[in-house]
């Protein structure tokens, strides 16, 4: 614990650091205040008489937008629309040619692929949110009885403006405070609804010894997603010769650098893509068939994110779009073509497509248990439900949830770490095994 407080204490000796700390915790403070800046005209307190009767994809959102979803707030959008965007300019970056030629392109043609994101978070953000007040606001009769074409105009265009200030307060954490500013955001807004959630459950057991167990069985599972999420598999490279001037300055001949593939390269997106597919039917039915449909086969398969029908379902997509994600982050005759062209190798292998075979086949045997441990992961909270936690604590175990709260929270830690390592000062992480310290020996090809 000493330790500890030394090391904060020589964080905050580090001016910039210092000041880009508390630039962060001031522009989350602004994002935290506007989630629960209500949208004119919304009858606030009829949404919290009706809080308690949420689906599934309604408790994700509310979880990603801190709870501005459910507030009916003007960042009710939160930075959900901003990530799709991303995802559909990575899908586009496969496919499209003019996409992948502004990826090449270095500095600017990453701040063009950039404004074309924000843009089309626009259009995203535009089909939202009508979509958001007649299938959210609407049903919980929480609009106002004189709602004209005006009201609806003026309330787009503020959900529109609430989700891109959201964008633009990520942007400047990450340019100007300290992590990545997006997925800050979205950690905060999953955080802040922890401590009511632990709080519930404490209140309501009447099982302490019970409650006891759950709190050991949580850290355990944060322990085990650190290490996945760690996880990688080296490959070994051999470099060639390095020449400054005129003389060599390193023979990297006889060294050994590696190639790091993480287990979980996919991260999150494969359990977001499964459960918006099992979600979002099933919002679609009950809108059509307005809540009457109650006992087909769509409401037992998907209605009941606790059944078993449902968990296994999605398991199955999980592992398929593991598979898929991965090899939409990984491609190995893009790695290949780079260490040939920087004169690396794989010993044993040749260069060129058996080495970019050999990192497939690679690649191909660790994402399985990888799809494996995020299909665990995604089942967990209905497993903790079934073992008699409440509904919103429950949804910490496991889950999307977890998932980002690690790696957010790792990488912060990194970059902190890193201002101290560069004025040679004690780390957060001494004597840890976190990954992302003293990488210099690891080829960063991808």
């Amino acid at each position: 614990m000493k330790r500890f407080i030394q090391n904060i204490q020589n964080i905050w000796k580090v001016e910039e650091l210092r000041k880009r700390i508390l630039l962060t915790l001031g522009l989350i403070l602004v994002y935290r205040i506007g989630s629960f800046v209500i949208i004119p005209g919304v009858n606030y307190e009829a949404l919290s008489t009706k809080s308690s009767d949420q689906n599934l994809l309604e408790t994700l959102l509310s979880v990603f937008s801190g709870g501005g979803f459910t507030n009916a707030s003007i960042m009710a959008l939160g930075i959900m629309p901003y990530i799709s965007a991303s995802i559909i300019m990575q899908l586009l970056g496969m496919a499209v040619p003019a996409v992948q030629k502004m990826q090449s392109e270095g500095e600017s043609g990453r701040k063009q692929i950039n404004n074309y994101t924000r843009i089309l978070t626009i259009i995203i953000c535009a089909l939202q949110a009508p979509s958001y007040l007649s299938l959210y606001v609407d049903q919980k009769q929480a609009m106002p009885a004189d709602a004209t074409t005006f009201w609806w105009t003026q309330t787009i265009l503020i959900l529109i403006a609430g989700s891109m200030f959201a964008v633009w307060l990520g942007e400047r954490i990450t340019e100007k405070g300290i992590g990545n500013g997006v997925s800050l955001l979205i950690t905060v807004g999953i955080l802040s609804r922890l401590p009511s959630a632990f709080f519930a459950e404490v209140f309501g057991s009447k099982n302490y010894i019970l409650l006891i167990l759950e709190v050991v069985f949580f850290m355990i599972i944060i322990l085990f997603t650190i290490l996945i999420v760690q996880g990688v598999r080296r490959i070994p490279l051999n470099t060639a010769k390095r020449i400054a001037g005129a003389r060599a300055a390193e023979d990297m001949n006889g060294a050994r650098n590696y190639l790091p593939i993480k287990v979980n390269a996919s991260g999150v997106m494969p359990i977001i893509f499964a459960q918006a597919i099992m979600t979002i039917p099933m919002m679609v039915y009950s809108s059509a068939t307005g809540g009457k449909g109650e006992g087909g086969f769509l409401q037992r398969t998907l209605g009941d994110p606790y059944g078993f029908s449902y968990n296994l379902l999605l398991c199955v997509l999980i592992i398929v779009f593991t598979y898929f994600y991965t090899a939409i982050m990984i491609n190995p005759s893009k790695i290949a073509d780079d260490l040939k062209k920087s004169g690396g190798f794989v010993p044993g292998v040749r260069p060129g497509e058996e080495t970019a075979d050999h990192i497939d086949s690679v690649v191909s045997r660790i994402t399985f248990p990888g799809s494996l441990f995020l299909a665990l992961i995604a089942i967990l909270p209905a497993i903790a439900k079934l073992a008699g936690v409440n509904d919103g604590f429950a949804m910490f175990f496991g889950g999307t949830s977890v998932l980002i709260m690690v790696g957010v929270v790792l990488d912060t830690l990194q970059q902190i770490e890193t201002y101290q390592l560069n004025r040679n000062m004690d780390t957060l992480m001494d004597g840890t095994r976190v990954r992302g310290r003293k990488g210099a020996n690891e080829f960063s090809g991808m």
